[in-house]
């Protein structure tokens, strides 16, 4: 049953249109790579003076429940009350009704199907209460918005007394101890602020659910948000700076002018005498543990090849984005797009001095951008305490992402997208490595403050995301 205790409305983005003898709503629907925005209608034929009057109230004003059924049976009886029940439901389910605690918040729908707002009674308030953990507050379009990742709602707080309400739910109130202290909060809106809240998912049950005890805060957010069903973010490739701004260039420029150029491998040669794809599934693992005579610049060149370099660059001409140019590696990319990047970070190699460098995958080759002892010592003990302390890595590839490249196109799953790269690129190098009988060795942490200084990186515009070790295999 619809709840009694908000004031409710139609959401900004539903439209009411008197057509004829007929009335229809209408909203928008989140479609990625559209010009034109798809809608969803729903028609009332030939509707009643009393649904008439109750759905311009929920479009022009705010009415509670018992109020909206009281003008449609007062107009058209009993049974159309009913039939109103029937119809505002699926209005709420559809996501089209906000709910509103005035004067401090209101609710809004962030799912376009399947949308529950179930409040509890106010005798069901009793004990006390405290903000979910995953609850959170942030500044969007000069609108201050509290979200979960447990709830299918947002909230809007139109009062500076809703912080001071939240705030105060950091620590457990009953209704009586959270209305104190703030003017003109009565018991009664305190209690019905906590029903808001309840039937938004956004307050601590008393005993956690045993699956939700493993999660961290960000940890849930990044999956609820990366994934479609808990919001209607624009999500996928909704090219959304097309037109604003010029996509990043495939090949990033020189970062300096100390070129080593790599071999390049006989590719036909290698298909004749690698080991098959199954044995190098069977025979991958992590080796922490290197030989003395270190990996050679050979060695890791054929590597970089194998795994990373540009295999080939094209133009797609597109009606809605014009010209789109992609470019293929040896391991998968959303997009065409290869966000990546590349950072040898050498302590012992064969035929490489010491040193930070740029793998340029078009080339095929490598860029020296620090020579400094301190700086790779400082990478290298960082990739040593994160490897266990079992051995001194030999070479350290960290991995960046030149951010610009994947979020100029992907909406929502951008920093997710990037993730699945890393552990694409980290399996290619794993099978690489293993058939050419070298230790590698992916991690699970790095330093990205630490790598943007050493490299003069801006931190935002490409970060370290990923980190591998390789060295030989000891005998």
């Amino acid at each position: 049953m619809t709840s009694s205790l908000f004031t409710l409305s139609l959401t900004s983005l539903v439209t009411l249109i008197h057509e004829d003898d007929n009335i229809i709503l209408q909203a928008p629907i989140r479609s990625p790579l559209k010009k034109t925005t798809p809608t969803r209608q729903v028609k009332f034929e030939h509707p009643s003076s009393g649904l008439i009057s109750a759905l311009n109230h929920l479009k022009s004003s705010q009415k509670t429940y018992p109020q909206l059924k009281a003008l449609v049976v007062a107009a058209d009886g009993e049974e159309a009350g009913e039939r109103f029940d029937v119809e505002l439901e699926k209005l709420i389910n559809t996501g089209w009704v906000s709910h509103s605690l005035y004067p401090l918040a209101t609710v809004i729908p962030i799912v376009e199907k399947n949308y529950r707002f179930k409040s509890p009674e106010i005798a069901q308030l009793q004990g006390k209460f405290t903000l979910s953990r995953f609850a959170y507050l942030h500044q969007s379009q000069g609108k201050t918005i509290i979200e979960c990742p447990l709830s299918t709602s947002q909230i809007i707080a139109l009062d500076w007394r809703c912080g001071a309400l939240l705030a105060k739910l950091s620590q457990p109130q009953t209704p009586s101890s959270l209305s104190a202290d703030i003017p003109d909060i009565t018991e009664e809106i305190a209690q019905k602020f906590l029903a808001l809240l309840m039937a938004t998912q956004m307050l601590s049950p008393e005993t956690e659910p045993t699956p939700l005890m493993y999660w961290e805060f960000h940890d849930l957010l990044f999956h609820s948000r990366s994934r479609i069903g808990r919001h209607n973010n624009p999500t996928g490739g909704t090219m959304r700076f097309f037109g604003k701004t010029e996509p990043l260039p495939i090949v990033k420029p020189p970062m300096s002018d100390k070129v080593i150029k790599l071999v390049q491998p006989n590719l036909e040669y290698l298909t004749q005498i690698d080991i098959p794809l199954t044995k190098a599934l069977e025979l991958r693992q992590s080796i922490r543990e290197y030989d003395e005579q270190p990996i050679r610049l050979q060695q890791l060149g054929k590597l970089l090849y194998c795994c990373a370099r540009i295999k080939k660059i094209e133009t797609m001409e597109t009606e809605e984005f014009g010209t789109l140019h992609l470019n293929y590696r040896p391991y998968p990319c959303g997009g065409a797009i290869y966000e990546l990047e590349i950072y040898p970070v050498v302590n012992r190699c064969q035929g490489l001095a010491a040193g930070v460098y740029h793998y340029q995958p078009l080339e095929h080759c490598l860029y020296q951008i620090s020579a400094h002892e301190t700086q790779v010592e400082a990478l290298i003990e960082d990739a040593y305490k994160s490897s266990g302390e079992q051995d001194q890595p030999q070479v350290l590839l960290v991995i960046t992402a030149r951010f610009g490249r994947i979020f100029w196109k992907y909406e929502s799953i951008a920093y997710a997208l990037i993730l699945k790269h890393v552990g694409v690129l980290y399996q290619t190098f794993y099978l690489m490595a293993t058939g050419m009988h070298l230790a590698p060795c992916a991690l699970g942490i790095g330093d990205a403050d630490n790598f943007a200084q050493i490299t003069g990186l801006d931190y935002y515009e490409e970060s370290s995301v990923g980190e591998f070790l390789l060295g030989s295999v000891r005998n």
